[in-house]
């Protein structure tokens, strides 16, 4: 998994809700720029701020051990 697939993961998740960036940016305590920058894939992107926009959309991470992945 890249980035670029939790930016894409984040973004459809979003407009599947129906929420613009800067109403995603609001309810993550985020700034609108991170938000959109996740979502392009920004390799830089601080790791607790991308779980508060995955909280703010209900998701979960779920990370596993080599082998134990479903």
């Amino acid at each position: 998994m890249q980035v670029g697939d939790v930016g894409a993961l984040i973004r459809d998740e979003r407009k599947a809700q129906g929420l613009r960036q800067d109403e995603l940016a609001a309810a993550s305590g985020v700034g609108l720029r991170f938000v959109v920058e996740l979502e392009r894939g920004k390799p830089t992107v601080q790791f607790g701020k991308v779980l508060a926009v995955l909280g703010a959309l209900g998701c979960t991470l779920v990370v596993a051990r080599p082998g134990q992945c479903a």
